[in-house]
């Protein structure tokens, strides 16, 4: 499968709402992935907030920033989906320990 971006918003601090080709659309937090960046990308993400702002939609289209930092679909898929399945997963671990 081929993913890509339709649509971003920035929610607040490091999370954005995306929407992808499949339909498929929610929140993740970007913060490890952007404080991390390479280089000195990482500091000035940590350094300067408004940096996580200054987003777009390269024609790919791939989300990335205006300081040269970008995050592929695929990647961005994959965050959404690990961060959603621990989200699911957290309140049915919560339901079996009350049995």
């Amino acid at each position: 499968m081929v993913y890509y971006l339709k649509h971003v918003e920035h929610i607040s601090g490091f999370r954005f709402w995306l929407q992808f080709n499949t339909g498929e659309e929610g929140i993740v937090d970007l913060e490890d992935v952007l404080t991390n960046a390479p280089g000195t990308l990482g500091k000035q993400f940590k350094d300067n907030p408004e940096c996580v702002k200054q987003y777009y939609l390269d024609p790919w289209p791939t989300l990335a920033w205006k300081c040269g930092f970008d995050i592929s679909p695929e990647f961005l898929y994959e965050i959404f989906t690990e961060q959603n399945i621990k989200n699911v997963a957290e309140p049915q671990e919560r339901y079996n320990a009350n049995k």
